[in-house]
C-alpha cells in the first residue's frame, strides 16, 4: 500500500507541463547552499536569477576547498550561465578548475530540431533536447532519462526513485520535502563516474532544499540562504 501511495504521488509531481516548471521559481531572486563534507563546511553554491522580459539568465558559482593541517588538499571553483526564454532552455555554458585541472561546456540549440549542441571538455555532440542539464534546482530533472554535466558535457543516462517524503531539518526550519534518489542507468561506468545522489526538494514549492551522497566522504549540499 505504502509504494502504491508513493507512485501515485510521483506520477502526480509528474504531471505537471514540462514548460510551467521554471515558473515555479519565479519569486526566487537568489539560493545559496552551505557544501559540507563529514559534516564540515568546506564551501558554497550560489545561483542568481536574473529576469528581463520573457528571459531568464541564472548565474551560479561553486567554491569549495579540501584542507587538512592547513594545507590544501583538494581547490574547486566553477562559475555558469543558464538561460531560458518564455520558459523554455535555450543555453549554457560554465568554466571550472578542479585542482587546477580545466574543464568547460557550452550547450546551444540547433534551430532546425531544437536539439541541444554539445561542447565540451568531456564530450562534443548532439543530443535530444528532452535531455537536462545537471543543475539541481529545477526540479524537472526528476522527470529526465539523462542530464548533462554541467562541469563537462558528460551525458549521465539515470534512473530515479521517489523514496517517499521526509522532514528536513535545517538550522531552525522544517522542511516538508519528497525525496529522490539519482542513479546512473548504465552499470558499466567505472565506481567515480556513477551516479548515486538523494536530493531533497520541499513538496509545495519544489524549491531544492538538501542534496547527498558518498564520494570519497559524505558530502551535503544544505539550503541556507533564499531571497
Amino acid at each position: 500500500m505504502k509504494k502504491y501511495l508513493l507512485s501515485i504521488a510521483l506520477i502526480y509531481l509528474l504531471s505537471f507541463d514540462i514548460n510551467a516548471h521554471v515558473d515555479h521559481y519565479s519569486k526566487y531572486n537568489y539560493l545559496e547552499y552551505e557544501l559540507f563534507r563529514n559534516n564540515k563546511s568546506i564551501g558554497y553554491h550560489k545561483y542568481t536569477f536574473d529576469r528581463n522580459g520573457s528571459k531568464l539568465i541564472i548565474n551560479n558559482e561553486v567554491n569549495f576547498k579540501i584542507t587538512k593541517l592547513g594545507v590544501d588538499l583538494y581547490k574547486y571553483y566553477a562559475k555558469g550561465i543558464e538561460k531560458y526564454d518564455n520558459g523554455i532552455f535555450s543555453g549554457f555554458n560554465s568554466t571550472t578548475n578542479q585542482n587546477k585541472k580545466e574543464k568547460y561546456v557550452n550547450i546551444t540549440i540547433d534551430p532546425a530540431d531544437k536539439d541541444l549542441i554539445i561542447e565540451g571538455s568531456s564530450f562534443k555532440g548532439k543530443v535530444n533536447k528532452d535531455f537536462i542539464i545537471g543543475t539541481w534546482w529545477n526540479h524537472e530533472i526528476v522527470q529526465k532519462k539523462a542530464q548533462i554535466s554541467a562541469v563537462s558535457g558528460r551525458i549521465i543516462e539515470q534512473k530515479v526513485e521517489f523514496i517517499g517524503k521526509e522532514e528536513v531539518k535545517i538550522g531552525d526550519k522544517i522542511y516538508k520535502t519528497l525525496r529522490f534518489n539519482f542513479s546512473s542507468s548504465d552499470p558499466s561506468l567505472s565506481k567515480d563516474k556513477k551516479l548515486n545522489t538523494d536530493i531533497w526538494y520541499e513538496e509545495e514549492t519544489f524549491l531544492w532544499v538538501k542534496a547527498a551522497f558518498d564520494k570519497t566522504g559524505y558530502w551535503e549540499y544544505r539550503l541556507k540562504i533564499v531571497k
